[in-house]
C-alpha cells in the first residue's frame, strides 16, 4: 500500500513565497512517507485581483512554477499533482487552470484543464466570482495509469458535476486527485458531503487538497483537506491552516468494495418517456 498526501495552504499573491511554502510542506509530507502528493488549486498564486494570474501565465512546458514541480518530484522521488497553475490559453486575456501530473523522474505525464468555471454570486456575504472572465475552460476528462492505480483529476467546482466523475469511472478510475479552493460559505454547506458522495458513487479514493484560511486579498477559504476511501470514510482531515493530510491507498479495499457492493455494474440509464 502506498501513502498519499494532500497539501493545504493559504496562498497569496507572491509566487516565490507560495512555492517556498509548498516546498516546505512537500518535504514534511515526504518525511511522513508520501509517494504521491496533491497540491491545492491556485497553490502558486492567489492574487489581489483575478487578472494577476493571467500576468504570470506560463507557456506549457516552460516556466518557474512548472520547473518547481518537476524539481520537487525529481528531488524527492515522488509523484506530484500540481494543484492548478496558470498556463497560457488561446485567448491572451485568459489562462487555462491546468492541473499537471509529474512522475518521480520529474517528467510531466498528464494534464487536466479545469472544465467547470465558478461564475456565481454568494448572497450571504455579497461575494461574486466570474472565473470565465480570466479562465478558458477545458473540455476533456483525464485518466492516467500510475503506480497508485488509474488516476483522474478534477478541480474544485468540478466536484458539483457528477457526470465528470462518471466519465472517469467509465475509464476505470481508482482515485481522483481534487485540488480545490472552496469558499468558506460553500465549503461549510457542501464540501464534505460532495467529496464523500463522489467517492461513494464511483467506489474510488478521493484525495482532496484545499486552500484553507485567510488570504491577503481578503478571501477566506474553507480548508478541510481530506482523503476519502471508496466506502465514503474520511481517512484523514485538516480543518484549517497550512499542513497536510495523508493515508494509505489500498488496492484491495477498492477491489473488495466493488466486489461486495457492485453498484457500478448495476447502473441503468432510464429511457426517455414520450410526452
Amino acid at each position: 500500500m502506498k501513502r498519499v498526501a494532500a497539501i493545504q495552504m493559504a496562498s497569496g499573491p507572491n509566487v516565490s513565497a507560495n512555492l517556498t511554502e509548498a516546498g516546505r510542506l512537500i518535504s514534511r509530507a515526504v518525511e511522513a512517507g508520501a509517494a504521491l502528493i496533491v497540491l491545492p488549486e491556485n497553490f502558486a498564486i492567489m492574487g489581489m485581483h483575478e487578472i494577476d494570474k493571467v500576468k504570470v501565465g506560463e507557456q506549457p512546458g516552460s516556466g518557474p512554477i512548472q520547473d518547481f514541480l518537476a524539481e520537487q518530484a525529481r528531488k524527492h522521488g515522488i509523484w506530484i499533482v500540481g494543484g492548478t497553475l496558470p498556463l497560457q490559453a488561446d485567448d491572451q486575456q485568459r489562462i487555462r487552470a491546468a492541473c499537471l501530473l509529474f512522475d518521480d523522474q520529474g517528467q510531466q505525464v498528464a494534464r487536466y484543464d479545469k472544465v467547470h468555471l465558478f461564475d456565481v454570486h454568494l448572497a450571504e456575504n455579497a461575494e461574486t466570482y466570474n472565473e470565465s472572465e480570466t479562465i478558458e475552460p477545458g473540455r476533456e476528462a483525464t485518466v492516467v495509469e500510475t503506480p497508485f492505480g488509474r488516476m483522474g483529476m478534477a478541480v474544485c467546482y468540478d466536484l458539483r458535476f457528477p457526470e465528470l466523475f462518471r466519465s472517469m469511472a467509465d475509464q476505470g478510475v481508482d482515485l481522483v486527485a481534487l485540488p480545490s479552493a472552496f469558499t468558506a460559505i460553500t465549503g461549510k454547506a457542501h464540501w464534505e458531503v460532495l467529496v464523500r458522495a463522489r467517492a461513494i458513487e464511483n467506489l474510488i479514493y478521493v484525495v482532496a487538497a484545499a486552500q484553507g484560511g485567510y488570504h491577503v486579498n481578503g478571501r477566506e477559504t474553507y480548508g478541510h483537506s481530506m482523503i476519502v476511501d471508496p466506502w465514503g470514510m474520511v481517512l484523514d482531515e485538516l480543518p484549517s491552516g497550512s499542513g497536510f493530510v495523508s493515508a494509505r491507498l489500498d488496492p484491495k479495499r477498492i477491489a473488495d468494495t466493488r466486489r461486495n457492493f457492485p453498484a457500478l455494474q448495476h447502473r441503468k440509464i432510464p429511457c426517455k418517456v414520450a410526452s
